[in-house]
């Protein structure tokens, strides 16, 4: 395969003939601010590349290079438990003969369905290594849920937890899946927390007995009994290496086909957005899950390819991440809002040194200005936003790594080799002018091949010349800097009037009492719709529906005034902290 940019350096944007005057109008006055000049540039940080000449080297090929140039180096870290890059590649390479053992060919698929610990790292790699396709699923997911993923990508293998055991046995029948592998949390623990794990381990919830069945193994069983030479893979960077599912909240799950070449192609366009941060010299915070894309590439696969050590927390609650924090020092951490809230509303933060963190990376929901200060206050450390979509494996864009360049609320700048640009909603072949909202299409290596087994899906994100239609509604300023106004489908159209949701959330978010705010549309007999905000008040507080909505009236257009509030106790989010407005939104329907 040549080495080349993988991006055009034109862009042949099309424009409308029969524009109306005032569109002409309009595009006179930015004629001098285009999408294809890329006016983000003149904001990338000193030794930050337009274009990354890429290695064509696999992400599997990136922990050989870590173990043979960081043999030594702590590349996991568990509870006190380590794992050298040395021991890494090892245990790779003996479970990737397990699997090879079992049948899996280049190909086939093998489910993950594991949190944050050691064996989730070692099988994702294993099935990399053999050409075999990884398959990332949710612990916390239903077996109607995982049955639909594991029978929609054709899945062999599946490895999970003893936890788990019982109910994937049960499942099995259903699905394709041959055998299963089952770790356990006390399968790598140092001493003596190793010799009591027995005794309190099931007391506590934390492993089961899995009853027997055929072609149930034992994870440790499995890494002793095979030698670590497995069959080597012809791998190019056009194979499909991963179906990474969709959260499945705007309709059924899908799978997006990640290649070789997305994977490798991503975490060389991530490393270069933090340059100062030396290869084999960091320590991540991995916290954020793994079987998620964004923890995927910037809390597992980022610290493999630059040498990185990495501290594992599989229940990145407060507590949970403050201990890791505190305990195991780490330098980098790729965190959601959730988190930061969280552990910024822990009793326990007035007491601990977490100025070990020297970058923080936030993404998949926007992190209140008030939560950035607050944590860089505490931390010393830098929190750049960013943004991506599971179809772009996934970032796309972030912040600069300078507060000074740093726009509190935008997603940031286009990352290297990533083009970016924003069209009218009614027609994806007109883009906008610089400061209006449309629908943001993405181009860049870092986009998926397609949806397995869903061409029109496909068709309908994918344009012939490689742009990505994210489905987001998204402003540019005049500096390249993008801004998410809100989901396309997410949208309230009161009175002819569009409402952004998420504008109605930040007004909230600014309120003192307000912890969390999430606005749907719920249906108006004169306006079509209106908003209805659901919110979370700050421990303690009190507030009354009429004193929210005199607030809001003051910061808001009277057409976008919610209808209703709606006080809760929390609101249904993702493993990864993603509100989820859609169940919200269906909550209403149902009521």
């Amino acid at each position: 395969m040549n080495e080349h940019s993988f991006i055009d350096k034109e862009l042949n944007f099309k424009h409308e003939k029969n524009t109306t005057p005032h569109q002409k109008g309009r595009r006179t006055l930015t004629e001098e601010i285009r999408y294809q000049d890329k006016p983000w540039l003149k904001k990338y940080e000193p030794g930050i590349p337009e274009t990354v000449t890429y290695e064509n080297v696999c992400v599997t090929g990136f922990l050989e290079r870590s173990a043979k140039n960081f043999p030594n180096n702590k590349a996991l870290t568990f509870q006190g438990y380590h794992v050298t890059y040395q021991q890494l590649d090892d245990m790779a390479n003996r479970f990737a003969a397990c699997l090879s053992d079992f049948g899996i060919n280049k190909g086939d698929s093998v489910s993950i369905l594991l949190p944050n610990i050691i064996p989730c790292v070692i099988a994702y790699y294993a099935i990399l290594k053999i050409g075999g396709i990884a398959v990332m699923n949710n612990p916390l997911y239903s077996d109607r849920e995982l049955e639909h993923q594991f029978n929609d990508s054709e899945s062999k293998v599946l490895v999970t937890l003893d936890l788990l055991g019982n109910r994937m046995i049960d499942l099995r029948p259903k699905t394709q899946i041959k055998q299963i592998v089952y770790s356990s949390i006390g399968d790598y623990l140092p001493f003596p927390k190793n010799l009591l794990f027995p005794f309190v381990g099931k007391k506590k919830k934390m492993a089961a007995d899995v009853k027997s069945a055929p072609n149930v193994y034992k994870w440790k069983a499995m890494l002793a009994k095979y030698s670590p030479n497995p069959p080597k893979a012809e791998l190019s960077f056009d194979d499909v290496a991963m179906y990474q599912y969709t959260g499945g909240t705007t309709g059924v799950s899908k799978g997006v086909m990640l290649t070789h070449g997305n994977l490798s192609r991503q975490v060389q366009q991530v490393s270069k957005w933090f340059p100062t941060f030396g290869m084999g010299q960091e320590i991540m915070l991995g916290a954020l899950p793994f079987f998620h894309v964004f923890g995927m590439t910037t809390a597992m696969n980022l610290p493999i390819y630059c040498g990185w050590g990495n501290v594992l927390v599989p229940k990145p609650q407060p507590e949970q991440l403050i201990e890791a924090i505190s305990k195991f020092k780490p330098t980098f951490a790729p965190l959601v809002p959730t988190m930061y809230i969280g552990m910024l509303n822990h009793p326990s933060i007035k007491d601990v040194d977490l100025t070990s963190i020297k970058g923080c990376f936030s993404g998949s929901a926007p992190l209140p200005v008030e939560v950035i200060k607050a944590f860089e206050e505490k931390t010393g450390a830098v929190i750049v936003e960013g943004f991506g979509l599971t179809e772009t494996s996934p970032v796309t864009h972030v912040n600069p790594f300078n507060p000074a360049k740093r726009k509190v609320g935008s997603i940031g700048i286009p990352i290297p080799d990533t083009l970016c640009r924003i069209t009218a909603l009614h027609d994806p072949n007109m883009d906008m002018p610089v400061g209006e909202s449309g629908e943001l299409l993405i181009k860049g290596p870092q986009v998926m091949k397609g949806y397995r087994n869903m061409p029109e899906e496909t068709a309908n994100v994918l344009t012939d010349d490689g742009w990505l239609r994210t489905g987001d509604i998204a402003q540019m300023d005049k500096d390249g800097y993008f801004y998410i106004v809100d989901r396309k489908k997410d949208m309230i159209i009161s009175g002819g009037y569009n409402v952004y949701p998420r504008e109605i959330d930040e007004v909230f978010f600014e309120h003192p009492k307000v912890r969390e705010a999430c606005t749907v549309g719920i249906p108006h007999p004169h306006r079509g719709e209106a908003a209805k905000v659901f919110v979370v008040l700050k421990p303690g507080e009190t507030a009354t529906q009429e004193e929210l909505m005199a607030y809001c009236q003051t910061k808001l257009a009277k057409y976008k005034w919610p209808t209703e509030i709606e006080f809760k106790e929390d609101l249904p989010k993702t493993n990864v902290g993603k509100i989820l407005r859609r169940s919200l939104k269906d909550g209403v329907k149902t009521q």
